[in-house]
């Protein structure tokens, strides 16, 4: 959840109580990663709410999740954002970048005058032009996929700690978040250390950029 402005945006609706946990015109908007069901799956009550529409916006996948574009209900779709032009919304400048993943995915960078947020989930590594354009980026907060403890071979679609870690090296941000984290890469931090500069999200996490 994004709050800037008197503005709230959520970065996707993994959550299938969103219709309980916000108020009527709490959300002025989502802002999608990708269309895989954990990240959408909050959308398929709230359609059928009443009042104002509430406009998406995300990557171009003309497939979307089940019947949410041919039955969107209160949902306004926009038209899907186009990788490295930015936008303005509720006065965020938001920069799609394109991710690795099974679907099309984007991740975000996310400025405000002097302040800059990139949140990348769902990736295994980054592309080469993403993590160009990022490194000329100064970014005070990093928020990263990371769902699984070091693996000796290259994971699919999520990061690793290792590739976690390569990412931070290069970007350099301030402070790194590890986000979208397993059950295994649970169960190996009860044994193991992260490594420096590094730092686990969890749920209700509150932080000011």
């Amino acid at each position: 959840m994004l709050q800037y402005n008197g503005e709230t945006s959520l970065l996707d609706a993994g959550l299938t109580s969103l219709e309980r946990r916000f108020s009527a015109g709490q959300i002025q908007r989502f802002l999608l990663t990708h269309y895989h069901m954990d990240h959408v799956q909050g959308l398929f009550h709230l359609r059928w709410g009443c009042g104002n529409s509430i406009p998406v916006f995300g990557p171009p996948d003309p497939q979307g999740c089940d019947d949410l574009f041919k039955h969107p209900g209160i949902l306004d779709f926009q038209p899907p954002l186009a990788p490295f032009v930015s936008v303005e919304l509720g006065g965020l400048q938001i920069t799609p970048l394109p991710l690795i993943h099974s679907k099309p995915t984007h991740g975000y960078l996310i400025q405000t005058p002097g302040k800059a947020l990139a949140y990348l989930t769902d990736t295994v590594g980054l592309p080469p032009q993403t993590a160009r354009f990022l490194q000329h980026v100064s970014l005070d907060l990093l928020v990263l996929d990371c769902s699984l403890p070091p693996q000796t071979q290259a994971p699919r679609n999520h990061n690793d700690l290792t590739r976690a870690l390569e990412i931070q090296q290069r970007l350099q941000p301030r402070r790194t978040l590890l986000t979208h984290i397993s059950h295994q890469l649970d169960l190996w931090l009860l044994d193991n250390p992260l490594p420096g500069g590094l730092e686990l999200a969890f749920d209700n996490l509150s932080v000011s950029v």
